[in-house]
């Protein structure tokens, strides 16, 4: 059988080692051939394929539902489950997702983009299951890294006290961070201790002796205890852990014998309560770049096979705004010792990884748990230090209480820097920062600030550190401006004070962050049609600059906000309620992103789909203000969904 006539995994039921091996070496094949071309995440599904077909094997995926944390993991698991014509268009607009999506196929039980979701789900499908009265088998795959979520903790932590509730959770330890390699001792023991027949024989003796007449059908307490203690000796110290929060532990396995995991994965079927079982895996397996250098490549752009290595970009682009801010990072901590570093498993996304290399002392990685990182930052900042946690944008929705809470309330100095805040591209919904902007501004005490440009981003970031309470820096992904930087003696920006780039009597623009740019291409363009436009760099969300755009506002009469945000309580709402609660009453144009998510394609199209381009936002100000077409001239056509 070849991959391509698989469209439902239960096709791979009956087939034997050999042809399993086969498709293995099949997915292997599609998976570099595909990610090569377009980019996309590599090691995680290259380590998974053995356990994706073994774990197969052991279901019916008519019924039976299989949650795969975070998703990245599962490509093995799109190409055999019809997707396998399709998956050319990986991450592209229009095409197969890089995560999984309950809308994309039904095979897709959960959808995810972030980690340490997978066991709250599928313990949720099998407590729904047993109260409907159904039968089938509920499954959450989830990395060693993703266990370190203090939200996989706490699942494991639920699911052990249902003993009668089945529920397998297999755990890919790729890194081989949370036990020994695995070995033959190992092995030996864990298919000793769950066999079929161990099982009946200790069930079998446990029962006898409870109806001795002189036990009064129960085992005494010293009985139990020897029991349990005896029934340890057989379990990896790893696995001794988790038996004592309740689960069968079975492991460690080989995530790269299919026998093997197909016989354990069906003796953890068999044993009727929560399971784990524990697999050991090689991020990148089959491609041996990607097997030495598994952070490299976790996800990586487009790549030559041959050689490994990126394909160069048509033109040289400017540094990115994240290693900018690494850069500068080093530079401050060199000049402070009380600088800290902190982020939640991102060093290489946030540019954090510069600092890790040059300055180790105070750089802090807390593993996949933001929560514990903001307010882990909280106490340093109690104590003196000056923490920078970077997080993602869509990373740091996961800890809002905590910048409520452990943050905001009590005015700690830490900075907050959002990294891939605004439109992501191909990442798709779970990773569009489309929301940052909307929720600090509930939280009390916070200063929030956006740059223009990563000269912008090096100023402020010093005027986060100097500032006496807790900061927000938002930056989007990918490269910057191109404008000179400076290597030191950066000066802080004056809090709350944006600054007017060029002025006009016909239009206000007040632009936020990496829409300054844009906002600016769009005055040349309502400028060449004889509309003169002030744009004005706002640089802080709070405090809002009233005393520079209020005056404005009265005198031009027409006010355009522009952010690469969320519309709902974002950067133009906050502009119009302060325009308000001064009784002006003018109309105003908030162009940003509506109430919609945005699906993965590039950056670009993401734009024009949302009608953010220079180009749709000349079109769309000149018909909210009515400027006649004779003056403004033509332009492309509006989107259909901004027509509505």
């Amino acid at each position: 059988m070849h991959l391509s006539e698989l469209t439902h995994p239960n096709q791979l039921h009956g087939l034997s080692g050999l042809e399993l091996e086969e498709i293995a070496a099949q997915i292997r094949e599609r998976h570099l051939e595909v990610v090569s071309n377009s980019g996309g995440h590599l090691g995680p599904g290259l380590g998974v394929v053995e356990l994706t077909l073994a774990l197969y094997q052991t279901l019916d995926l008519d019924h039976d539902k299989v949650v795969w944390d975070v998703g990245h993991q599962a490509y093995p698991h799109k190409l055999i489950t019809g997707r396998y014509g399709d998956f050319h268009t990986l991450r592209q607009q229009g095409g197969v997702a890089g995560y999984l999506k309950r809308c994309e196929s039904h095979f897709d039980h959960f959808g995810a983009g972030h980690a340490s979701t997978s066991i709250s789900a599928a313990l949720g499908m099998a407590i729904a299951r047993d109260r409907r009265g159904e039968s089938y088998k509920c499954v959450a795959v989830i990395g060693d890294g993703a266990l370190t979520g203090g939200m996989a903790l706490e699942a494991i932590n639920h699911a052990g006290h249902l003993p009668n509730t089945p529920l397998l959770v297999v755990l890919n330890d790729n890194d081989m961070s949370i036990s020994p390699p695995v070995g033959a001792l190992s092995t030996y023991l864990n298919r000793m201790r769950l066999s079929p027949p161990m099982q009946f024989l200790s069930g079998s003796v446990e029962e006898s002796m409870k109806h001795l007449p002189f036990m009064g059908g129960e085992l005494p307490p010293e009985l139990n205890r020897l029991k349990e203690s005896m029934r340890r000796l057989a379990v990896p110290k790893v696995g001794a852990v988790f038996e004592e929060l309740g689960f069968t532990y079975m492991g460690p396995i080989d995530g790269h014998d299919i026998s093997e995991m197909t016989r354990t994965f069906q003796a953890a079927h068999r044993v009727g309560g929560p399971v784990m079982v524990h697999v050991v895996t090689t991020k990148g397996k089959g491609y041996p770049y990607a097997e030495a250098d598994q952070v490299g490549y976790h996800a990586q752009s487009a790549f030559d096979l041959d050689t490994g290595k990126a394909r160069p970009s048509k033109t040289p682009k400017p540094p990115s705004y994240s290693k900018v801010f690494g850069q500068t990072l080093v530079k401050l901590c060199e000049q402070d010792s009380t600088v800290i570093g902190i982020t939640a498993a991102m060093a290489t996304g946030t540019g954090l990884d510069i600092l890790q290399k040059a300055i180790p002392a105070q750089y802090v990685d807390v593993g996949i748990a933001e929560q514990h990182a903001v307010t882990l930052a909280g106490g340093m900042a109690c104590q003196g230090l000056k923490p920078v946690v970077a997080i993602y944008s869509t990373f740091l929705q996961r800890a809002f209480d905590q910048l409520i809470h452990d943050i905001g309330i009590q005015k700690l100095p830490v900075t907050f820097v959002l990294d891939r805040a605004g439109i992501v591209g191909a990442d798709g919904p779970t990773h569009q920062g489309q929301y940052d902007i909307s929720y600090f501004r509930a939280i009390p005490n916070f200063t929030v600030m956006a740059p223009r440009d990563e000269a912008e981003l090096q100023r402020m970031l010093v005027t986060c550190l100097q500032h006496d309470g807790p900061a927000a820096l938002r930056i989007p992904r990918g490269p910057g401006e191109g404008v000179p930087l400076m290597e030191e003696g950066w000066e802080p920006l004056p809090i709350g004070c944006g600054e007017t780039l060029c002025s006009g009597d016909d239009l206000l623009i007040v632009a936020y962050g990496s829409m300054v740019s844009r906002a600016l291409a769009t005055a040349d363009l309502l400028r060449a049609s004889g509309i003169e436009a002030t744009v004005v760099n706002a640089r802080f969300l709070r405090p809002l600059d009233e005393a520079l755009i209020h005056p404005l506002a009265r005198r031009i009469g027409k006010v355009v906000t522009m952010e690469e945000g969320a519309l709902s309580g974002g950067f133009g709402a906050a502009l119009l309620e302060s325009l308000s609660d001064h009784d002006l009453m003018l109309p105003v144009l908030r162009l940003g992103i509506p109430d919609q998510l945005v699906d993965h394609a590039t950056p670009q199209q993401s734009f024009e789909a949302l009608g953010l381009t220079p180009e749709q936002m000349k079109e769309r100000i000149c018909n909210r203000f009515e400027w006649e077409a004779s003056k403004t001239g033509t332009t492309p056509e509006t989107p259909s969904l901004l027509k509505r």
